[in-house]
């Protein structure tokens, strides 16, 4: 599906139909995750619950990154 890109004050948006939002289970100014991937970008609903828990993981991956970096070679 192609979306068009809109000026707004001076950022860019774009609007996402009512089928699209209503199949996610969004409203106006609901929050969402935009995450890259290797084939382009995902937009999700935002979970408080899963961001708290992202939030532990970069904690923990910052203060162990040595670790981390020796575990992956």
């Amino acid at each position: 599906m192609k979306l068009k890109l809109t000026r707004i004050g001076n950022s860019v948006g774009m609007v996402l139909p009512r089928e699209i939002r209503d199949r996610m289970n969004l409203e106006s100014g609901d929050l969402v995750y935009l995450t890259e991937t290797p084939d382009g970008y995902t937009i999700t609903p935002y979970d408080d619950e899963f961001s708290q828990q992202m939030d532990v993981a970069r904690k923990i991956m910052k203060k162990r990154r040595a670790v981390l970096h020796e575990l992956a070679k």
